[in-house]
């Protein structure tokens, strides 16, 4: 099975469309986590995404198990919490999670949401952890198109790689502007929670029967059609959380460039699920 893959915003590079989400991934057995993390590595999910505020650590002590040995072969990326989020916060967390992380970089560094901290600050830490070699690249989290833009004007020449948000096909509420903006800029679009976080469409709705009938026609799951419509825009990436073997060979079966979705496929599901106007508030957990 081959794992499509795509540039990763101003990084370039080849990322896998597909990653590993690890938000709530303590709430289980610890083994059975790492060896579902290691599973994805092995069947090309090498972006991996975690956070210093998942399980207050843990979950990055845990990423740091599945990855013992494997790190040069993972897109290992953490996020900020805004409360942390000063120009000396920043690098404190930082180096924080790095050691949690047992690495001494990550790929990518995102700050979860603005907060309190002006963005100039932020973005001087983050300047401070490229220079020192601690980070490859930064980007944001739950950024509207103004945040977006706030943000671009002041880094300047030296500018975010993503913007990682809620995006699923009951919440697609990033098509307005988020992602337009995204795309234009060269930014890479990271969508979380891509099965709604627990309001995935059961099989007896509309919607469910859509995804059924469109999964059958090519020997796939409604969860994998679902992941494939996601995955039409070409700056998208998604990272689905599996702490189940069953659940991450699905979710790693979708990333085959293989499974291709019609024009008219792609109609049926934007008819069962539409977009909506545009909200005041960008969605987000």
């Amino acid at each position: 099975m081959a794992m499509e893959r795509r540039r990763f915003g101003a990084l370039g590079g080849d990322v896998s469309v597909i990653g590993e989400g690890t938000w709530l991934l303590d709430a289980g057995d610890r083994a059975a986590a790492i060896a579902a993390l290691r599973l994805g590595l092995d069947r090309g999910m090498t972006h991996i995404d975690t956070a210093e505020q998942y399980g207050m650590g843990v979950v990055e002590e845990i990423v740091r198990e599945a990855i013992t040995g494997r790190r040069d072969e993972v897109f290992l990326v953490s996020k900020v919490l805004p409360d942390h989020a000063s120009r000396k916060g920043l690098v404190t967390a930082c180096e924080d999670s790095l050691a949690r992380l047992g690495t001494d970089r990550l790929d990518v560094y995102v700050l979860e949401g603005r907060g309190r901290f002006p963005l100039e600050d932020t973005i001087e830490g983050f300047k401070q952890l490229r220079r020192d070699g601690k980070i490859r690249a930064w980007g944001v989290s739950n950024f509207d198109a103004p945040d977006l833009q706030a943000a671009m004007k002041i880094a300047r020449a030296e500018t975010f790689v993503c913007n990682q948000v809620l995006y699923n096909l009951t919440q697609r509420a990033i098509e307005h502007a988020v992602l337009p903006w995204c795309e234009a800029e060269g930014v890479a679009v990271v969508g979380y929670a891509p099965f709604g976080h627990g309001l995935f469409p059961r099989p007896g709705t509309v919607g469910g029967r859509v995804l059924q009938e469109i999964a059958a026609a090519h020997d796939a799951t409604p969860r994998q059609v679902a992941l494939r419509f996601l995955l039409r825009f070409p700056a998208l990436f998604t990272i689905p959380k599996a702490a189940r073997p069953e659940h991450v060979i699905e979710n790693s079966v979708a990333g085959d460039p293989e499974l291709r979705l019609t024009e008219a496929e792609i109609l049926r599901i934007d008819e069962a699920f539409p977009l909506g106007p545009r909200p005041a508030v960008l969605p987000m957990l």
